[in-house]
């Protein structure tokens, strides 16, 4: 038994979602060639793949992300561990092989750790993954996981010192009696090395479960939140933040709400915003008050009282808040459905998607098997036109909003044969099913896609369907 650990969110179960689901444990990266927003999908042959008699539930992906060029995709898993997977360059022999993500450099993020204080068990699992912009020939990232954040340098080596004076080639001391001549070292070529070092930990700031990062637009900045507080630092001074938000009420027993997300505006780097287990995104100025308790702009939709039930409050918290790339506009994640919010308008959503829809008559048994407390991530494409979020059964949906049309495709190991078509699978919710469509009854929960990314600047997507990796791209003539 795992002891009870501390929690603030009063519809979350104790128990920290155990380990309730014992999967076939595949982990493959399968890259998918294909049309988005159309009506089939070309998939490529397998790339990567984990031998399954390894696999453990470790091996969950927990989070996805894009660096800012797209060249890099970095994964993290349960086990605490960051997969770095590096785009094929393009070769004039084999112009189709561009796009084809292979891995690059993994490491160990974190450990295990135990808070004796509290007699607390602190997981290594990676929340969150945020790249820094590349400054030089080295990468720089952050990964969080509940607790702790690491800044990470991922350079690669392809030459080592030799000649040393006081060193053998081995590394030994030498005996000075021995040394008759000066040497000059010299640097030899090696081969190839990708090393990953750890340049900063930003720890003990957090009495709560972290559960976002988010690099500010003057790359001297972070800020990382937790359920109660937001925490600003300085990414070259470890033992000091600034706390710029706290929830936390005088009496526990008051509190009504906690902090699911928070993310930094894209171009100003005074502004950010938060999402609430209520539904509500309060976006703050750092201008006007070192503490931004008190917000500049509340967006928050009245509830409909006629469809107001037993889980409208848990349905209605924002599991994910996303900046546009221009800054204009908010993208929110709730259970149900993904929402548009225009900065300049309060009052309500520019466009409400709806996501899984037919699973509303199931909430009842999804609040049994805890599937209702699920955190779907959502994310846009690099001009803002469409928006991406997972759903259950490997399935995934796309809304464009400028046709207005949407898509679902499912990431399926059954379905990634060489050359195999994928074609849009469709929820049959009630009345006669046809044969392409799958029953809402016959949906596996157990199967989701939380975590997703989206190139910066092309059609290439990224989804973690529990621990297999899929990467889909346009289509390649």
């Amino acid at each position: 038994e795992r002891p009870l650990q501390e929690t603030v969110d009063h519809r979350e179960p104790r128990w920290r979602r155990c380990e309730r689901e014992f999967l076939p444990l595949f982990h493959v990266l399968i890259s998918v060639k294909g049309r988005i927003m159309t009506n089939s999908v070309q998939l490529a042959p397998t790339l990567f793949l984990r031998d399954h008699n390894y696999a453990t539930e470790a091996d969950i992906i927990s989070t996805v992300e894009f660096n800012s060029t797209g060249e890099l995709l970095a994964t993290g898993d349960k086990g605490g561990r960051v997969v770095v997977f590096q785009r094929e360059q393009e070769s004039k022999n084999q112009p189709h092989r561009r796009g084809e993500y292979n891995v690059y450099s993994t490491f160990q993020s974190h450990e295990p750790e135990f808070d004796y204080l509290k007699s607390l068990e602190i997981e290594e699992k990676i929340n969150k993954i945020r790249w820094l912009p590349q400054q030089n020939a080295a990468y720089f990232l952050l990964s969080t996981n509940d607790k702790t954040v690491k800044l990470w340098k991922v350079s690669e080596r392809d030459k080592r010192p030799e000649g040393y004076n006081l060193k053998d080639e081995e590394g030994r001391i030498r005996d000075p009696t021995t040394i008759t001549a000066l040497r000059v070292p010299v640097l030899q070529p090696m081969d190839l090395m990708v090393e990953a070092t750890p340049r900063r930990v930003f720890s003990n700031a957090h009495t709560y479960h972290i559960n976002s990062i988010s690099v500010n637009s003057d790359y001297e900045t972070y800020m990382s939140t937790d359920d109660l507080r937001i925490n600003l630092w300085n990414l070259e001074i470890t033992n000091r933040s600034f706390n710029i938000v706290d929830i936390k009420p005088a009496n526990m027993e008051m509190l009504t709400e906690v902090i699911t997300a928070a993310e930094f505006q894209p171009s100003q780097c005074n502004t950010f915003v938060y999402s609430s287990s209520k539904g509500s995104i309060r976006l703050c100025d750092m201008r006007a008050s070192a503490l931004c308790d008190n917000h500049s702009k509340l967006f928050e939709e009245p509830e409909d009282p006629s469809n107001r039930s037993f889980f409208s409050e848990i349905i209605s918290s924002i599991s994910d808040v996303k900046f546009s790339h221009s800054g204009r506009y908010l993208m929110t994640r709730d259970y149900l459905t993904v929402k548009v919010w225009d900065l300049n308008m309060e009052s309500k959503p520019l466009e409400t998607y709806q996501v899984h829809d037919y699973l509303r008559s199931k909430l009842c048994s999804l609040y049994e098997n805890d599937c209702i407390f699920d955190k779907f991530e959502c994310v846009w494409n690099g001009s803002d036109s469409v928006i991406m979020t997972g759903s259950y059964n490997n399935f995934f949906r796309m809304f464009d909003r400028n046709t207005k049309r949407d898509v679902t495709l499912e990431a399926s190991r059954e379905n990634s044969k060489p050359r195999a078509i994928l074609k849009p699978r469709k929820v049959c919710v009630g009345g006669k099913r046809r044969k392409d469509e799958i029953s809402v009854d016959s949906l596996d929960f157990s199967k989701k896609i939380l975590h997703s990314a989206w190139h910066p600047s092309e059609n290439i997507i990224a989804v973690a369907a529990t621990n297999n990796l899929y990467i889909f791209q346009d289509k390649v003539n």
